[in-house]
């Protein structure tokens, strides 16, 4: 029997296999970015798919709280106390995995404590990346022009530096470099060269 949602244009789509009554039936999944999102704004439910997805897809449910609770408390594993532990296994065994599993995510055995990664979970790289943001080319390109403008200011009327021309004359110059920079970058990010 085939169960599937509609969603809107962009959304990401999972199809997963089950047996139910040892007949084979596949259920599709349909996660819109929204449901997508949702899944992921726990932390511990991101803990739990990067953690799958560096150690070969499959994590006992001890194994996934230990690692998890040691994260969460910036320690080694082996410095845990059991209610460390305790407060993330519980949370991991309410929660955490059966809301994956229910999302084809994760098969997850409840009786066992085995966890294994769907192959489905690819679809949530996108979103687990670094959450550095990526260095901006244009605020270092910002940060030296101001620089350059303030040791020049400086230099004029600290230092008594000649340059061969005033301070106002300076002072448009740059302010129209800024304005020359702001121009290519607001250009560059229409463009959608910036990424």
């Amino acid at each position: 029997m085939a169960v599937s949602q509609v969603t809107q244009e962009g959304d990401a789509s999972l199809q997963v296999d089950s047996d139910a009554e040892s007949e084979s039936t596949t259920e599709e999944i349909e996660l819109s970015k929204d449901e997508i999102f949702y899944l992921l704004k726990n932390r511990r439910r991101r803990d739990i798919v990067r953690y799958l997805m560096d150690n070969d897809g499959t994590a006992t449910l001890s194994e996934l709280a230990e690692h998890i609770a040691a994260w969460e408390n910036d320690i080694d594993v082996q410095a845990l106390n059991s209610g460390q532990r305790k407060r993330v296994y519980v949370a991991l065994y309410q929660t955490h995995l059966p809301k994956l599993a229910e999302n084809g995510i994760i098969e997850y055995e409840r009786n066992r404590g085995d966890v294994t990664l769907t192959e489905h979970a690819d679809r949530l790289k996108t979103y687990l990346e670094d959450e550095e943001p990526e260095s901006d080319p244009w605020s270092k390109r910002y940060a030296a022009l101001s620089v350059a403008g303030a040791a020049a200011i400086g230099l004029l009327t600290v230092g008594g530096v000649s340059i061969g021309i005033s301070m106002t004359q300076f002072t448009v110059l740059l302010t129209a470099a800024f304005l020359v920079a702001s121009l290519a970058h607001t250009y560059e990010v229409r463009l959608g060269l910036d990424r």
